[in-house]
């Protein structure tokens, strides 16, 4: 790996866009502060230290990327000029390089230049081998980035990539500040605390004060490079309590702005908007609430092997006939009219959309067959004892199922745990508090990187149209383990060659028709070895306050990819 700074003459170019142009007229901060509440709460402005949406969409209003995806899934420049393709000459013909312009006159929040300098700095950054990276999924394949010149970047891969948009695209990928966070390289990474929490960026707002797991509050960037945005003076990130409670904050106290993620029985819901406040807004991306089946031994005997391979395949998990019988055994269908109403459709793939990559190969699972699952079990030796859970060769059916504080999330638990009750297995259900769940701690026990526990729940999703990066996710590489600071994304501990070789064939292959065969295909793998129970397609549900303009859900990039363009009026 070569990643190599450019160091020329600052550029001293202070160009204004033309949209800015035509608002110059309007002030900076004009309409004074807006209240966001997100009922996890943000524990780091790292998106690279954190998988936590809501430490990427708090991020996002600060860190942002060369190039988004907009609210219909199209990428639009961000920070550079122009999205580089063949025929615009910014990817060459060979597709082994890709190279970026950036927009000239880009100043950090402390007033210096945003220059291609940075951009190489954030790929050594992550695709240091001792970092722990989120986002190492985005870099595959990266062999070098070079800085051409101040406004040039150049990304080399080891081989043709077809699909050259993962590293600096979407908000799960933005561009760190190279005198920021110059000490924070490798095995550092996790330890720098202030540049964690308090990140120089190019976005609309800069941080003012950070309380982990609680609030953040920030201020308009006097930098930010169209004088007239943000609109908002200042901004409060406020964390915690439940979805209820937030909606609630928007649509009937009218005390909260924005709320995130209403994971809302629809009901409650929709009396919550008759209060008359705000406006419910949704759309389906490709969200999935799922179970992730840990492949792993999870037990505390283990010491430091606990939930890792080197701790040994699961006590029952590992019997692929438990895995489908726990899968067979749910009501999707149900699952998803109690907890989500129209924003929620039954699902028994972990990529549901675009329907391009949607397989129908799993459909069994549409329909819950408790019969069949008994028998499934039966067939495989599983069982019942006096107390009616099933056992086999002295190993006992008894599942720790753990999620997040969440009501929804909390019905769900329940009604699964009747449901594998009915086929013999035992269920001792947990909920973590969202900000520890999904935080970064990495003292804590109770992360979902760490997996402590044998079946553990959560909605994913990935950036834009194109799941490739997201595909690599179950890559044996990809494994959280003390190694890598728990930072992985292949949560069950899934490690498949065959998977991995697929995870090659795409990275390789540009036609459409066939990426989205290899796609089906590594759906496929995942569904039918049982490393994961996708259970619900769900549409993002949030919520605004009727005075609050500008506001454009987009499920394929962060929710927070417009605040700039927010406004207040009536």
């Amino acid at each position: 790996m070569k990643l190599t700074h450019f160091v020329a003459t600052t550029w001293s170019v202070a160009l204004m866009s033309t949209s800015a142009l035509a608002g110059s007229h309007l002030a900076q901060g004009r309409d004074g502060n807006v209240n966001i509440i997100y009922w996890q709460a943000v524990s780091i402005l790292n998106p690279f230290l954190s998988g936590g949406t809501k430490d990427i969409d708090a991020s996002n209003l600060i860190l942002e990327p060369l190039a988004r995806y907009d609210q219909d899934g199209n990428m639009v420049p961000w920070l550079a000029t122009e999205i580089p393709t063949v025929e615009n000459g910014g990817v060459s013909e060979d597709l082994t390089s890709i190279t970026w312009n950036i927009k000239p006159g880009i100043k950090w929040s402390d007033g210096t230049d945003f220059t291609a300098a940075d951009v190489v700095f954030t790929a050594e950054y992550c695709m240091n081998e001792d970092g722990g990276c989120k986002q190492t999924t985005s870099f595959s394949d990266v062999e070098s980035v070079v800085a051409d010149d101040d406004l040039t970047v150049t990304v080399t891969f080891t081989k043709p990539k077809p699909f050259h948009y993962g590293a600096f695209v979407g908000g799960t990928s933005p561009i760190l500040q190279a005198a920021q966070f110059k000490d924070c390289v490798g095995a550092a990474a996790p330890n720098c605390t202030e540049q964690n929490f308090n990140p120089i960026g190019t976005g609309p707002f800069m941080v003012n004060e950070f309380r982990a797991n609680d609030v953040v509050t920030m201020v308009a960037n006097p930098n930010y490079r169209d004088p007239s945005k943000p609109a908002f003076a200042s901004l409060t990130f406020k964390g915690g309590g439940d979805a209820a409670s937030a909606g609630r904050a928007v649509l009937e106290t009218g005390e909260f702005d924005y709320a995130w993620n209403l994971q809302i029985d629809p009901t409650v819901l929709a009396d919550m908007a008759e209060a008359g406040n705000g406006t419910v807004v949704s759309s389906f991306g490709t969200a999935v609430e799922r179970m992730m089946v840990n492949m792993t031994n999870p037990s505390a005997d283990l010491g430091d092997k606990r939930s890792t391979l080197e701790g040994g395949p699961h006590p029952f998990l590992s019997d692929p006939a438990v895995r489908r019988a726990l899968s067979i055994a749910i009501d999707r269908n149900l699952l998803a009219e109690v907890g989500y109403g129209a924003a929620g459709t039954a699902t028994c793939n972990v990529v549901p959309a675009p329907t391009i990559y949607a397989s129908t190969a799993n459909d069994e699972c549409l329909v819950q067959n408790i019969e069949l699952a008994n028998q499934v079990l039966d067939d495989a030796g599983w069982a019942r004892g006096a107390d009616g859970i099933r056992e086999k060769d002295g190993v006992r059916l008894s599942i720790l199922y753990q999620t997040s504080t969440n009501a929804v999330r909390q019905d769900t638990q329940a009604l699964v745990k009747q449901w594998w009750t009915e086929i013999g297995v035992e269920t001792e259900l947990k909920n973590i508090d969202a900000a520890v769940f999904f935080g970064g701690d990495q003292s804590s026990p109770d992360t979902f990187q760490k997996f402590f526990a044998d079946i553990e729940m959560y909605t994913n999703l990935f950036d834009g149209t194109d799941p490739e990066a997201y595909m690599n996710s179950w890559t044996c590489a990809e494994i959280p383990s003390p190694e890598n600071n728990w930072l992985g994304s292949n949560m069950p501990r899934y490690c498949n060659a065959d998977y991995d070789a697929l995870a090659t064939e795409l990275s390789e292959t540009a036609a459409i028709e066939d990426r989205a065969r290899i796609v089906m295909k590594m759906n496929d793998m995942l569904m039918a070895e049982g490393a994961m129970i996708p259970l619900v397609h769900r549409g993002r549900v949030s919520a605004h306050a009727n005075s609050l303009n500008g506001v454009i859900l987009n499920t394929w990039d962060s929710e927070m990819w417009n605040a700039a363009d927010w406004t207040r009026g009536e």
